[in-house]
């Protein structure tokens, strides 16, 4: 091999790939959990602006709307009455389980903005369990880790 030749050989090469294969898979093994996060926070930013909207929706068209969660099927949507469009739609990935607490899985905003009934019910994603109260008195809710 002669001096004035420019470049890499193939060993050098190849220690360099390596090197380049073990930082991305090291670097994938920390994406994984990061996924999973953003996926559960995005779940539960679309749901809060589906009960924003189906409560604000109640107030300015001054009709009923009933939010009903389907568990078995992954699924939740609101309503004015089952012959009109949906107000809201949403189907929510298979990792997160929603169940009753003190409170069905149906319930209603009112003319005025306020629910028909309040209570709580649990949501699971994963091994991590959350708490969704509906307050008493103008369709307040709030999320919190158990």
């Amino acid at each position: 091999m002669m001096a004035s030749e420019k470049g890499f050989s193939m060993a050098e090469a190849l220690i360099v790939l390596a090197g380049f294969l073990a930082i991305s898979t090291a670097s994938l093994a920390f994406t994984i959990p990061l996924y999973e996060t953003a996926k559960k926070e995005a779940f539960f930013n679309v749901l809060k602006a589906d009960l924003y909207y189906s409560h604000l929706y109640a107030i300015s068209h001054q009709r009923e709307v009933t939010f009903n969660i389907v568990r078995d099927s992954n699924y939740y949507y609101s309503h004015e009455r089952f012959d009109m469009p949906l107000v809201t739609n949403r189907r929510y990935p298979k990792e997160i389980n929603i169940t009753k607490g003190s409170m069905p899985l149906s319930f209603k905003f009112l003319l005025d903005g306020n629910v028909n009934m309040f209570g709580s019910f649990f949501i699971y994603v994963n091994e991590e369990k959350y708490k969704m109260t509906i307050q008493i008195g103008k369709g307040r809710f709030y999320v919190a880790a158990e």
